[in-house]
């Protein structure tokens, strides 16, 4: 109820600041780093897709909410990183979905009609909330919604005035060890169903987006009041 409250006085300040506002669908994918991947590995990307709305309150700064969606996963057996994980033949292929708000920060006047620049680097920060589906039995003993910090960037282009492409990177900063269904253990079972109980997962999103932007016309103000 807290986090419905807070999105709803969010967006409505935003629609009262904003000089423009945007709705983007995008395609890309999933990664994940954790016990099965301790690294980035393109391998593991899987699809995933993005529709968001946007609302830009001045030429550098636009704020964003996002639905997020796609499928996650790893395993042992295709890409073991060491001996212990030949041994443990683990692997997890999820289902998840996220809602998200983040600030976009631009580095270049990419809207301005004196300059003939026609894309920009920007950066992008936030939080969000994830979910799950498809969890297994260990993770199904925590809660299948979990908090999350966006870091990203990215590069738009302007194919005119009213759409643009947009290419993101970025990672998601969980709290939880369990999206791999791998988390601590008791190594004296000799089992190896256990992994770091110390590293939380992450995941991954890279996407391409195409948007839509809808500018707002202001009404003409009474100049003798």
């Amino acid at each position: 109820m807290l986090f419905r409250l807070t999105l709803f006085l969010f967006l409505s300040t935003l629609l009262a600041r904003a000089q423009s506002s945007e709705v983007a669908f995008g395609i890309g994918s999933f990664n994940y780093t954790g016990d099965l991947a301790r690294n980035f590995n393109i391998l593991n990307s899987k699809p995933a897709g993005m529709i968001a709305y946007r609302s830009n309150i001045s030429r550098s700064v636009s704020f964003r909410t996002a639905l997020t969606a796609g499928k996650i996963g790893a395993s042992d057996a295709k890409r073991p990183i060491d001996a212990f994980a030949t041994e443990r033949n683990a692997s997890f292929n999820i289902f998840l979905y996220e809602l998200s708000l983040a600030t976009e920060y631009h580095f270049l006047d990419w809207r301005s009609e004196k300059r003939p620049l026609r894309f920009t680097p920007y950066v992008v920060t936030g939080f969000g909330l994830f979910g799950m589906a498809g969890i297994p039995t260990k993770a199904a003993e925590y809660s299948s919604v979990q908090p999350s910090v966006q870091l990203g960037v990215g590069l738009k282009y302007v194919i005119n005035p009213l759409w643009y492409l947009g290419l993101e990177w970025s990672m998601r900063k969980t709290f939880f060890d369990y999206l791999d269904n791998v988390s601590q253990g008791n190594p004296a079972r000799k089992n190896y169903q256990y992994g770091n109980p110390n590293d939380n997962d992450n995941y991954f999103y890279l996407g391409l987006t195409l948007t839509r932007t809808f500018y707002t016309i202001p009404c003409p103000g009474n100049p003798y009041k």
